[in-house]
């Protein structure tokens, strides 16, 4: 996992276990499973249009939205961004 990502798993798991007022995604994760799921295929349409119609800064920052929405989305079903490369590495197998 990049450095970046690590930091953000880590705010994602901070905010899971110690939930902030005001915080969008301890906002999310008490929204529940369904309500994340939603967003991340949000997020994945909106980064697929970008990347048909927008320039390159739009189609990064759709894709950032949709990298963080799916960390929270793992997040709240406790699984966790090494499974996802777990699961890719055993695909090159």
């Amino acid at each position: 996992m990049s450095e970046v990502l690590e930091r953000l798993w880590e705010v994602i798991q901070d905010r899971k276990a110690n939930p902030r007022e005001g915080s969008y995604t301890c906002a999310l994760l008490a929204k529940g499973t369904a309500e994340i799921a939603r967003k991340v295929g949000e997020e994945g349409v909106e980064t697929a249009v970008a990347s048909l119609s927008e320039g390159d800064d739009r189609v990064i920052y759709e894709a950032a939205d949709l990298v963080y929405h799916l960390l929270v989305l793992l997040a709240s079903r406790g699984l966790t961004w090494r499974q996802v490369e777990q699961e890719l590495e055993a695909r090159f197998r």
